[in-house]
């Protein structure tokens, strides 16, 4: 399994443009037959700065996910709109990515 966690600052004036760009490639991230989860999160404290979380079955299916062209537009098209370059954590996982916290259940 394949985890990776993107940090990206966006240029304010870009906010707009970015969502509706991180909207469009989330839907066709997700469509992809080896992706497990994709996500995107803005930072409570600083609505420029996102959080991008991706998880895909093998690196395989991340190496097809680069490929495809939805990807490749991506990553031409980012570089307009952040403010500065992204930082990424990539985790290649033996198993599962997700297990249950042990601290915290529903009531």
């Amino acid at each position: 399994m394949i985890l990776i966690v993107l940090r990206a600052k966006i240029r304010p004036e870009k906010r707009d443009e970015w969502l509706a760009g991180i909207s469009q490639y989330t839907a066709d991230v997700r469509s992809e037959p080896g992706n497990v989860s994709f996500d995107y999160f803005a930072n409570g404290e600083d609505p420029n700065e996102f959080a991008i979380v991706e998880v895909f079955a093998d690196s395989d299916a991340g190496s097809a996910h680069v490929a495809t062209d939805h990807a490749k537009n991506f990553f031409t098209w980012m570089p307009r709109v952040v403010s500065e370059k992204p930082r990424i954590n990539y985790q290649d996982l033996d198993g599962e990515a997700w297990s249950e916290m042990a601290e915290v259940s529903p009531e």
